[in-house]
């Protein structure tokens, strides 16, 4: 698990490879120029070639470049009236990646051939009826809107446990004025995520769906290095709402908080965390907002802010009644809800409480819920990777 919640700075890593891959793909557009070398990522030896295009003023020679150049490097900026300059089009820094469901794919009644599907002898495979499979797609339609849908079909190919989302990645920035009624936060709208003072903060206005795409990113990303080495990682993800509060304990079953005892400050008046101490004094544990990460002590297990900064994002699906359907051989709810089926299906987990919340919200065995589209300045996310030879993941 990442001894931090992903920071600022993580995440512009993301938004930059974004841009970049965009740009590469306008320049080698006929359109805008058709030069196919623009598209080339990686050397002779297959090593990716990291430096990122000037995408968000001009190209290196920018005297030299032709107007169709200079138009797809333009293709992501516009003027923001509001913030008085040129900004980033945010609706076009999109995420393409697939997803393969091996667990679906895995069950034997959803096995290729019929004869798999049954070990009872008494029933006659050809006499089973077709797997009917579900998958999530995704594609940009002519006015370049994303379109999201979820298709049920007959089962004819491995294939077709391959899902595909194109996600809007860029943080939404709004969310520090429509989380707060009459509250003057604009200096945030403008600045938290953007100057490089906030670097070393924890990002917010993420949802769980950009959350993820980072996820998938940074496997990638990491392997594409790795992988012409011999070597691969496994992939990295959300947290299971289990693994979450296990790594919160830090190896104490019985505690409410991360850290020895059962209170949020020490004898002297030190805080633990960064919370709401009382009603409307946020500046009593030091920070009015999200502190910077690893701005107080960690836990047993080396971990920062696993309780307060920002709540964090789980892959665990939410439920009321999750404990009673959850195995207990790392247990987990993930119900795979369809783009059609009723918002209500599509909360998760949210662990840790934040910035915003009393001391009681912040205890380790306390739970909440948001949901999967939904951006708040509160809400934030870590990582983690499955260990392998071990009993246990942290």
């Amino acid at each position: 698990m990442d001894e931090t919640e992903i920071t600022n700075g993580q995440y512009k890593q993301f938004i930059k490879w974004v841009c970049d891959s965009i740009t590469r793909e306008k320049l080698a557009d006929p359109a805008y120029g058709g030069n196919e070398e623009y598209m080339i990522t990686e050397n002779a030896e297959g090593e990716p070639i990291t430096p990122y295009l000037n995408w968000k003023l001009s190209i290196p020679d920018r005297k030299r470049a032709t107007e169709e150049e200079l138009s797809a490097l333009n293709y992501l900026r516009e003027y923001d009236p509001v913030l008085g300059g040129v900004r980033l089009r945010t609706d076009r820094v999109t995420y393409r990646y697939e997803w393969y469901d091996y667990e679906q794919a895995a069950r034997r009644a959803n096995q290729i051939e019929k004869a798999r599907r049954t070990r009872n002898t008494d029933i006659d495979a050809n006499s089973l009826p077709d797997v009917m499979i579900t998958k999530d797609t995704a594609w940009i339609d002519e006015d370049g809107h994303v379109v999201r849908q979820t298709i049920t079909r007959p089962l004819s190919s491995r294939y077709d446990f391959l899902n595909t989302y194109i996600v809007e990645v860029y943080p939404d920035t709004t969310v520090w004025v429509n989380d707060f009624e009459n509250s003057y936060n604009v200096p945030y709208l403008k600045n938290y995520f953007s100057h490089p003072g906030y670097v070393a903060h924890p990002v917010v206005g993420v949802s769980w769906e950009q959350a993820r795409a980072f996820c998938h990113w940074r496997t990638r990303n990491l392997n594409k290095v790795l992988i012409p080495r011999g070597q691969e990682v496994l992939e990295y993800r959300l947290p299971t709402e289990a693994e979450w509060e296990y790594a919160a304990r830090g190896g104490k079953k019985e505690t409410r908080f991360p850290w020895k005892g059962d209170y949020a400050d020490t004898e002297k008046g030190c805080y633990y965390a960064n919370f709401k101490p009382q009603k409307g004094d946020y500046t009593r544990d030091g920070s009015l907002i999200p502190a910077k990460v690893a701005s107080f002590p960690a836990n047993e297990y080396g971990l920062y802010d696993m309780a307060g900064n920002v709540s964090e994002w789980t892959s665990t699906t939410w439920s009321a009644s999750a404990y009673e359907e959850m195995n207990d051989l790392n247990p987990q709810y993930d119900r795979r809800v369809a783009a059609d089926d009723p918002y209500i299906a599509k909360r998760k987990v949210v662990r840790g409480g934040s910035w915003k919340d009393a001391a009681q919200f912040i205890q380790v065995g306390t739970r909440s819920y948001e949901y999967q589209n939904e951006t708040r300045s509160y809400i934030g996310f870590r990582c983690v990777r499955s260990q392998i030879g071990g009993g246990s993941s942290r």
